[in-house]
């Protein structure tokens, strides 16, 4: 993908009582409400809690929730009964619950949760599927508000904590909102007792903080992604935390193939380690998940200039899903980066993209990285791949450099590094039929990081004004305007760094700042 960026030929890779009275139908809130009176009518659906044993107080029996192997039910004597999670190994000690809602209703998920990187969140909304993550090792109050899809019936609450981290506790989970039951909440309201008493030696906290751990912003409808390279060539080395808040994707580079035909695997670079004085597997997957709860989205690419990933039948496909779940699961990626520059197949790799999403289910990003050639016409592999997973894709960051001069949409040529180039190539893109939305602008970050094609942060700003409101063009102005255009990435977040953040500070603050 990025020539001249030599990779290593071979990288080593080796609460409880208090909310009982929601759950009982046809019971008072048993002094859990503030004053007031009132009933349901018939076609006005009570404010209920929907979570079933979300204290806990069901003792050693866990149900209806479903845990992973290492979580248990423990009776703390200060605390009563809570669940306790031991993360290890690839297992990261998850608990889910189905519970069923009613459409375009509002809910409020609340947990009180002990320990550091503990998560807490629900899935399938129909919407924007909240999580929210406790900040410290102390007692955490979690809680984030949601609004229901005009179909959603069911969704599932879910909380877990993350590898390699110490045992965390969870107590007083709940989801109030709207439901089928007989406990109305007059007023609105529910007090939750937020402060288990406890004794001195049964936490190193006497009592959960009443700080809430932020929620993540809103998605934004334009989007910087940045390369982040698991390897040193002369471009800064960074942690996944070093990478600037204005990348909205980050796409860790890169996951090797394996001897397993379409599989592949990621361990991190010891000689980056190294440069960077020691980054732990642990390190990097807290990044990540810091990441996460800042609202960024982080995937593992697959393939690079080096990478020899071949997805050509459906054994090869299924092994593909599979690994690349593992991967997603081992350290809590949000999907996948599709960076094939040695072919693809655009029939089993789709096959492969659908499988993994499926396993994901809600929130899975999917990106793509084809190079200009790949793009130039619907009849060509890269192009017919993007089409085919249309229904999951994210957006196809093409690779707008190392190629020389191409054919815009127009028919005219277009030299690389100007601004026609950008807007001529994007518009056969939209025009060939993917939405506006999952096109984006791929440039190297400096002209150290690319063979060819560099561009001035400026220029890309243009021709993405260009694109989108039909201003700021060059000798070329497309025939129509795409508002909604995706955005824009760079190879590197790392080759930025070294270029004093251009592209971050530049392209990605006009970016957001488009409506």
């Amino acid at each position: 993908m990025r020539a001249p960026q030599p990779r290593p030929h071979h990288r080593p890779r080796t609460g409880r009582a208090l909310l009982a009275g929601l759950l009982a139908a046809g019971t008072g809130l048993a002094g859990m409400v503030l004053a007031g009176s009132g009933t349901a009518t018939a076609d006005v659906a009570p404010t209920v809690n929907v979570v079933a044993n979300g204290d806990f107080s069901a003792g050693n029996h866990i149900s209806p929730w479903t845990c992973g192997p290492t979580v248990t039910a423990v009776n703390n004597a200060a605390t009563g009964w809570d669940l306790q999670g031991s993360p290890a190994g690839t297992d990261y000690a998850n608990c889910s619950q189905t519970v069923t809602v009613l459409p375009n209703s509002t809910y409020t998920l609340t947990a009180t949760v002990q320990g550091s990187y503990v998560f807490a969140g629900v899935t399938g909304t129909g919407g924007t599927d909240p999580s929210v993550w406790s900040s410290n090792s102390g007692w955490n109050n979690l809680t984030s508000t949601f609004t229901t899809g005009a179909s959603t019936t069911s969704v599932s609450v879910w909380f877990h904590g993350w590898y390699g981290q110490t045992p965390f506790t969870v107590d007083k989970v709940s989801l109030v909102g709207p439901g089928s039951g007989t406990s109305p909440t007059p007023s609105g309201t529910v007090i939750v007792d937020p402060t288990p008493s406890q004794t001195a030696s049964s936490s190193p906290s006497p009592s959960p903080s009443t700080s809430v751990s932020p929620t993540a912003p809103p998605p934004r409808k334009h989007l910087l992604t940045g390369y982040w390279q698991d390897f040193y060539n002369g471009a800064t080395p960074q942690r996944i935390s070093d990478v600037p808040a204005a990348y909205d994707i980050i796409a860790v580079a890169f996951a090797d193939a394996t001897s397993t035909q379409g599989g592949i695997s990621f361990t991190l670079d010891p000689t980056l380690s190294a440069k960077l004085g020691g980054y732990t597997e642990a390190q990097f997957k807290a990044d990540i998940a810091a990441k996460r709860a800042a609202g960024k989205k982080v995937v593992i690419s697959v393939g690079g200039q080096n990478g020899t990933v071949s997805v050509s039948n459906s054994t090869a496909a299924t092994n593909f899903a599979n690994s690349a779940y593992a991967l997603i699961q081992q350290y809590g990626f949000d999907g996948i980066d599709i960076d094939l520059e040695n072919g693809v197949n655009a029939t089993y790799m789709s096959q492969a993209l659908h499988a993994l999403q499926a396993k994901v289910g809600a929130g899975f990003v999917l990106t793509m990285a084809p190079e200009t050639i790949g793009m130039q016409s619907t009849g060509g592999e890269y192009f017919k791949l993007a089409l085919a997973t249309k229904d999951i894709l994210t957006i196809v960051n093409m690779q707008y450099y190392n190629s020389g001069a191409m054919l815009g949409c127009d028919g005219g040529v277009y030299s690389q590094g100007t601004e026609n180039f950008l807007t001529g190539l994007a518009c056969i893109q939209l025009q060939g039929g993917l939405r506006a939305d999952q096109v984006g602008l791929g440039v190297p970050a400096s002209t150290s990081a690319a063979g060819g094609g560099y561009v001035s942060p400026s220029v890309v700003n243009n021709a993405l004004d260009c694109l989108a409101y039909g201003t700021n063009c060059g000798s070329f102005k497309p025939g129509q305007t795409w508002p909604a255009i995706g955005g824009a990435m760079t190879w590197s977040t790392n080759w930025d760094a070294t270029a004093g953040n251009q592209i971050a500070n530049t392209i990605g603050a006009h970016l957001h700042a488009m409506p």
